[in-house]
């Protein structure tokens, strides 16, 4: 028998079971005193269940995240949720407002965790995020992209070896899933000293919108609510891919400055030996000379920069290590392929029930 879920009180605020709103976190001034705050939302089942909070925009170039977040607000079938959902669509409303992965302070957000109510611009902002919201979590989807002319193959990044977190991250429905370590400072590792089980879901570019990134992150989060009972199960459900674990992955960085031409996409298969770009020299007119940029080892693609302009050291292509590197990449295929002919959610948000 359900029972009552329990309310949900933010910044002395309070979202009573079967009650939605919008809950303004205070964070700080400008130096123009002009009050700052985050925004988000809290949807507050009626019935029991547990407690997800959705962030996006930890780093504020980072936007993927903030268009899955106004999609997943708009579903129609949180109407049936249970437990209790918190979307945070922009963590680091500094950062967005200057187009910039940082804060003013050029500190890094996601290495400013747990924070400091006395410390850094930073560390307040990570203390109150932590303190307000993650603690009264049960889980957590952080949103994030690659950095600046750097795009990621969609995959979700966990602790998998422990059962639970790899049992969520492979009902995201992702073809590659990353073992990764806790990084001193990050969400991740405060959210776990809180018992907080926390996937991070790394997709496209950052400032920029890509489609099939934002699509398959709502189709995920939907699967992990429906994985923990938050929603009830599709009649007709589709048949989930089987992900490829990496445990290991590196960048092939470039050997010489110069105009990099990549040859290998996003998803593809390389072995060791197989050349990913050439590097020539602009200024080389007559005796153009090619440096190729070639792959160590075998394994997928999952990560790439997109500008052509390097500089010697740049990390150019980020691959991952696969035991079946031909599945793998084949996963990759399938699911790219059906998240293009999937209904597009901008112009049809039933398409996300």
């Amino acid at each position: 028998m359900a029972t009552k879920n329990k309310p949900v009180t933010i910044n002395g605020v309070t979202i009573q079971p079967g009650e939605r709103g919008v809950i303004e976190l205070p964070i700080g001034k400008l130096y123009t005193h002009i009050n700052v705050n985050i925004p988000l939302q809290v949807i507050c089942g009626k019935t029991s269940g547990p407690t997800l909070f959705i962030s996006a925009a930890i780093h504020g170039d980072e936007l993927n995240g903030v268009e899955i977040a106004r999609r997943l607000l708009k579903s129609a079938v949180l109407k049936r949720l249970r437990g209790t959902l918190i979307v945070i669509p922009v963590v680091n409303i500094f950062g967005i407002i200057q187009h910039s992965r940082y804060l003013p302070d050029r500190r890094d957000l996601n290495r400013s965790f747990p924070g400091s109510s006395r410390g850094s611009l930073a560390a307040r902002l990570a203390h109150t995020f932590l303190q307000e919201v993650v603690r009264q979590c049960d889980y957590g989807i952080d949103l994030h992209t690659g950095a600046v002319h750097r795009s990621n193959l969609p995959q979700i990044r966990a602790n998998l070896d422990d059962p639970e977190t790899k049992q969520l991250a492979e009902a995201f429905s992702v073809p590659v899933l990353l073992n990764s370590n806790l990084r001193d400072g990050s969400l991740r590792q405060a959210a776990d000293e809180y018992g907080v089980k926390v996937l991070l879901y790394e997709a496209g570019e950052a400032l920029r919108f890509d489609e099939l990134s934002i699509r398959a992150g709502v189709r995920g989060i939907l699967s992990i609510m429906r994985e923990l009972a938050m929603l009830p199960r599709t009649k007709n459900p589709s048949k989930r891919h089987e992900p490829f674990v990496a445990r290991s992955s590196s960048w092939e960085r470039a050997p010489q400055s110069g105009i990099l031409r990549a040859v290998v996409a996003l998803g593809s298969r390389v072995r060791s030996g197989d050349v990913l770009g050439v590097i020539s020299d602009p200024s080389d007119l007559f005796d153009s000379t090619d440096y190729p940029v070639t792959a160590q080892y075998n394994g997928l693609v999952i990560g790439r920069s997109n500008i052509p302009l390097v500089n010697e050291g740049d990390a150019l292509f980020h691959i991952a290590r696969f035991e079946d590197i031909k599945e793998a990449a084949a996963s990759v295929e399938v699911f790219q392929a059906g998240a293009e002919r999937s209904p597009n959610p901008v112009f049809d948000d039933q398409t996300l029930i």
